[in-house]
């Protein structure tokens, strides 16, 4: 199997002094001799100037004579070799892909819209020129095959209603699911000689049909939460106020009263709204 030759042609500034000499020599020798011999060098100059091959930085040019791969000029300058080599020219620079966004399955079956980010580049221009058809097609496809794949690994969101305790998602893990992203694509485009700089979701979010509903259950399991930290800090404070009572024998309170004061705590410290006081002039019994 074939792989990526680097190769350096002769100078181009060097065989362009020749071309200028053999070109206007010839024109000059056909006027003053008159000779049809010299339209050999004339045509011969002519071929010479396919011959010639710019090389812009961050660019390559792959040679091929006849269908056989010959190398690839890397290294940026102006360079001649033989006229009948075909070149093709491949790009070395970093590119960006922003992908569709498009609408798969989480790993628990919610559908989710979602699109990919990737920063690519041309390392192996040999695979990139023979290995894949259309090497730019190429990403496309297989990045849109990665993030598929992707979705379908992880959930978008944690719910403690479901019992699920996945430690990665797709909505919070951030780091974790662009390395497993980069991975796969890394797996993916080495075919093609592509190197992966940087990979990670550019668009996420739950498919229309089903956003409402997953706003309002995001939105309840929040409350619940926050009740449950209420309740929490409710219980504590009350605890803490029948002790400091007992310790400081403020109040003697039978286990009727004490589960009436508990009460009235507990509705105060975990309503929705404030209290309304209400003062008892009388003795407690009223």
């Amino acid at each position: 199997m074939e792989s990526e030759k680097i190769i350096k042609p002769a100078s181009g500034y060097l065989m362009l002094l020749v071309f200028f000499i053999l070109f206007i020599g010839s024109i000059v020798a056909m006027v003053k001799l008159e000779s049809p011999v010299f339209i050999i060098s004339l045509v011969a100059s002519i071929i010479m100037l396919f011959g010639f091959i710019l090389v812009n930085p961050n660019t390559s040019k792959v040679v091929l004579l006849f269908g056989k791969y010959i190398g690839t000029i890397k290294q940026n300058g102006l360079y001649w070799a033989n006229p009948f080599y075909s070149k093709k020219k491949i790009s070395l620079r970093a590119s960006n892909f922003d992908s569709e966004r498009l609408k798969v399955n989480d790993k628990l079956g919610n559908p989710v819209m979602i699109s990919t980010i990737l920063v690519w580049r041309v390392t192996d221009t040999y695979k990139a020129a023979f290995d894949v058809d259309n090497y730019e097609n190429f990403v496309r496809v297989q990045t849109d095959a990665a993030v598929r794949k992707l979705a379908s690994m992880y959930p978008y969101d944690n719910f403690a209603d479901e019992g699920h305790e996945e430690d990665i998602t797709l909505r919070s893990s951030v780091n974790e699911v662009s390395e497993t992203l980069e991975k796969e694509l890394e797996e993916r485009l080495s075919i093609a000689g592509i190197e992966v700089l940087e990979a990670r979701i550019g668009y996420l979010a739950y498919a229309q049909e089903i956003a409402n509903a997953m706003l309002k259950r995001q939105q309840a399991t929040a409350i619940v939460a926050a009740r449950h930290k209420i309740v929490e800090g409710a219980v504590s404070m009350v605890e803490m106020a029948l002790e400091e009572l007992n310790k400081k024998e403020i109040v003697e309170l039978d286990e009727e009263r004490k589960a009436a004061m508990v009460s009235n705590l507990m509705i105060v410290l975990c309503g929705d709204k404030d209290a309304s006081p209400v003062v008892n002039t009388g003795t407690l019994n009223h």
